[in-house]
C-alpha cells in the first residue's frame, strides 16, 4: 500500500521542483538524503547515531535540528518519503491480512499501546503485509513541513529491494542488515522468503548469537548457507571476523550501481535510504 499525508496547501510549490528528499528515522538515529533527479545525483546526505536511545520527541526534535542545520529547508521538493526503522512490526500473508486486526497480528510480536497509531505496507513482491506502529508524531511534524509524502516502514524497503536482486541458483541466501543497533535478517530460496526478523544488537556478539540461532531453528546448515552482510559492516571488522569462524560462505553484500551519482563514500549511505528513492 501506498500511503501519503496530504496537505492541498502545500502542493502548488511542487510543480517545478525536481529535487526527491528520503529521511529515515530511528529511535536510535536518523539519516537523510536529497537526489536531484535531474542531474542523476545525490545533491546532499547526512547520518547521524545517537550517544543513547531517544524518545519519539526527542527523535523529532533531533530531526528538526538536523534538516535546519543541513539546509534541507532551503529546498523544494516534488516527493518526500518517509521510512520508520524499528522492531514493532509484523508481517503478516496476505491471504489472511484484514485491516480490521492489526493490533491482533502485532500484540504477540510487540508491546503497543492503546494509543498508538497502527499502520501497514503492501510487500511488493511478496505475498505479505506489513502491520507496524509508525512514529506517529515524526509524521505529523513532516506533514506540517512539506505536505505530501508517502512512508514506509524499513523491513518494506529492505525485503522489496532484496526480492528483486536476480536469482543467484539453488540453496538459501542469507541477508544480514546492519544499521544503529538493529540486525534485520532475511533467509530467502530464490525469490521465496523464508524467515525475516529483527533484533537489537549492541555487538559483534550479539549478531552471532541471534544469527546462529535463527538458522538452528531454520535447520540450516552453517556450512552450506550464503551469508550476505551489509549496512554498517565491512571486511575485516570485528563482526565480519566473528561471522567468518562459523560461516564459511560469507561476503559484503555489494547492491548493484544505482543510475545517479554519489558526491561522497557510497557505503556511508544507509541501503534501505537509497533504495527508498
Amino acid at each position: 500500500m501506498t500511503k501519503k499525508e496530504t496537505n492541498s496547501n502545500r502542493l502548488g510549490q511542487k510543480e517545478d521542483s525536481f529535487y526527491k528528499l528520503s529521511i529515515q528515522v530511528s529511535l536510535n538515529g536518523l539519516s537523510f538524503c536529497i537526489l536531484d533527479t535531474i542531474g542523476k545525483r545525490l545533491a546532499l546526505s547526512h547520518s547521524l547515531r545517537f550517544n543513547e536511545e531517544l524518545s519519539p520527541y526527542d527523535l523529532q526534535r533531533e530531526l528538526r535540528e538536523s534538516l535546519r542545520v543541513n539546509g534541507v529547508l532551503d529546498f523544494t521538493f516534488s516527493e518526500v518519503i518517509a521510512i520508520h526503522r524499528n522492531a514493532l512490526f509484523s508481517l503478516v500473508p496476505q491471504a489472511l491480512f484484514s485491516e480490521d486486526d492489526l493490533a491482533n497480528y502485532l500484540k504477540f510480536n510487540a508491546k503497543i499501546l492503546p494509543t498508538d497509531h497502527l499502520d501497514y505496507d503492501a510487500i511488493d513482491g511478496l505475498d505479505a503485509m506489513n502491520v507496524y506502529v509508525p512514529f506517529a508524531n515524526v509524521n505529523n511534524y513532516l506533514y506540517d513541513l512539506f505536505g505530501e509524502f508517502e512512508f514506509k516502514h524499513t523491513a518494506t524497503v529492505l525485503l522489496e529491494t532484496l526480492v528483486k536482486l536476480p536469482n543467484s541458483g539453488t540453496g538459501e541466501i542469507c541477508y544480514v542488515h546492519l544499521a544503529e543497533g538493529q540486525m534485520d535478517m532475511a533467509v530467502f530460496t530464490g525469490k521465496k522468503l523464508q524467515y525475516f526478523n529483527s533484533f537489537s544488537c549492541s555487538n559483534e556478539a550479539d549478531i552471532m548469537y541471534y544469527l546462529l540461532f535463527a538458522l538452528e531453528q531454520l535447520q540450516l546448515d552453517p556450512s552450506t548457507i550464503k551469508l550476505r552482510l551489509l549496512g554498517e559492516v565491512e571486511e575485516g571488522d570485528a563482526t565480519y571476523e566473528l561471522a567468518s569462524r562459523y560461516i564459511e560462505n560469507i561476503s559484503i553484500f555489494v547492491p548493484s550501481g544505482h543510475p545517479f551519482q554519489f558526491e561522497g563514500p557510497e557505503e556511508g549511505i544507509d541501503f534501505t535510504l537509497i533504495n527508498s528513492l
